[in-house]
């Protein structure tokens, strides 16, 4: 997506790093604050509506978010080699309406993924902590993925994320992805310390693929756990708002709070907002203003 007519210069984007890193010293990051943790939305929703980072922020602040979890990967938000230009944009957008970039989801698999390094030093002097990795599908003939070969990708980038103080976090995507299955998932994530590679645990998902196990597993791979993903899903697959699937009935912000969850939680609008209507902001806005009360009060009840 085109956002700017002109590219940002060196020197505006050092200032812009040195600006974000100048305020993170004198006020908490989202994720320094107390439970109920902020909710921010995965912005994947927001090219639906072809937005630029104005009006992505905009949005953001009139739905009553916290921030966003921006992707920047091929066909994302932010494609991966604009990152040095376009993140500190959207950061600046959103921090003049007093949202945060708090998180991202990338394409990334290793530091010799396109552009891995560059984004992860940008987004990193920008104050982000936390970034999704990207995905590896599971083989088509039903053999066994190469772990070993994956978890190799993964020693290099823990070491880069050691030396830029990043968290990469593997997302537990049901279907042909590996890590979907969280037994294999506790298999890849063996050996590397949580705050290098860890979890980000997507109930939908492991409910899907566990079913009512899912809560065994979860405790398996709780330290691990750095982000928490939301969205509802109504067995076996069906995605729906908040609060019309199976969601509400389990106690997994309970366990998120007993874990002491730092990152903001990502909430994923994955289901039909506009209804069969046009997709409009009104409708957005309206769609992710409904999910924020209920995942707030679920958030709420858990405090205790």
């Amino acid at each position: 997506m085109n956002h700017s007519p002109s590219p940002i210069t060196r020197r505006s984007f050092l200032a812009h790093t040195l600006a974000g890193l100048s305020a993170a010293a004198v006020r908490p990051s989202l994720g320094a604050l107390r439970w109920p943790p902020p909710v921010v939305i995965f912005s994947k929703v927001y090219q639906e509506l072809k937005l630029d980072f104005e009006r992505a922020a905009e949005l953001t602040e009139q739905a009553g978010l916290d921030g966003v979890d921006c992707p920047v990967r091929p066909g994302g938000e932010i494609e991966p080699e604009r990152a040095a230009e376009d993140l500190p944009r959207y950061a600046e957008a959103l921090r003049r309406r007093g949202r945060q970039l708090a998180l991202l989801t990338t394409h990334i698999v290793s530091p010799d993924s396109p552009h891995a390094e560059t984004v992860l030093r940008v987004a990193r002097a920008l104050g982000v902590r936390w970034y999704r990795t990207g995905y590896w599908r599971t083989p088509k003939d039903g053999s066994a993925p190469d772990l070993d070969s994956i978890r190799a990708g993964l020693t290099e980038l823990a070491a880069l994320n050691r030396q830029l103080g990043i968290t990469g976090v593997i997302q537990n995507h049901s279907g042909a992805f590996v890590g979907g299955d969280l037994g294999q998932m506790e298999r890849l994530l063996a050996g590397f310390k949580p705050d290098e590679i860890g979890l980000a645990f997507d109930l939908c998902h492991a409910l899907i693929t566990h079913g009512d196990d899912w809560a065994v597993q979860f405790e398996r791979l709780a330290s691990w756990v750095r982000v928490a993903y939301v969205k509802d899903v109504r067995r076996p697959r069906d995605m729906v708002p908040l609060g019309e699937g199976e969601l509400g009935r389990t106690a997994v912000f309970a366990r998120l709070k007993r874990l002491g969850l730092e990152a903001p939680i990502s909430l994923h609008i994955e289901y039909d907002w506009a209804r069969g209507e046009p997709n409009t902001r009104e409708r957005l806005v309206a769609a992710i203003r409904s999910d924020l009360a209920v995942l707030r009060r679920w958030l709420s009840d858990a405090a205790g």
